[in-house]
């Protein structure tokens, strides 16, 4: 069993989708620091609160924490768009690769082109002949 586990870890799937998690995670930290420390203070120059974790609705007992959810929000839409934009530049990239030049046909099926064009070309001739000769006692 030690060594299935082995081969399961040593698998190039299992190793990229280790280090996804580990860089994605990284990633999330830098993106709740950019809109903590720099898009939050932004937003708070408009509606005149630089915190907008602490923008709150109270009513009656219930607190509706609005600001926080905002942050949600907008972590949300910079790690979508960041998402977006890395697919975009990864198909951009495999795009290109696809649209290589195909290889040049076999000599075999050049030489059946070739005899099909021919056959196409006599098959033509024939019905012009067939046109041109007279039927006649």
């Amino acid at each position: 069993m030690l060594r299935e586990f082995k081969e399961f870890i040593a698998r190039g799937n299992v190793m990229d989708m280790a280090v996804g998690i580990i860089v994605g995670s990284a990633f999330t930290t830098i993106v709740k620091d950019l809109v903590a420390y720099l898009i939050n203070p932004l937003i708070g120059l408009f509606i005149g609160k630089i915190d907008l974790s602490n923008i709150v609705f109270t009513v009656g007992a219930a607190q509706f924490k609005v600001g926080a959810f905002l942050n949600a929000v907008i972590n949300f839409l910079i790690i979508a768009f960041v998402v977006f934009l890395l697919v975009k530049g990864v198909n951009h990239f495999r795009g290109k690769k696809e649209e290589e030049p195909e290889e040049a046909p076999s000599a075999e099926v050049q030489y059946l082109k070739e005899i099909a064009e021919t056959l196409k070309q006599q098959a033509s001739s024939t019905a012009v002949k067939n046109t041109e000769e007279p039927k006649g006692h």
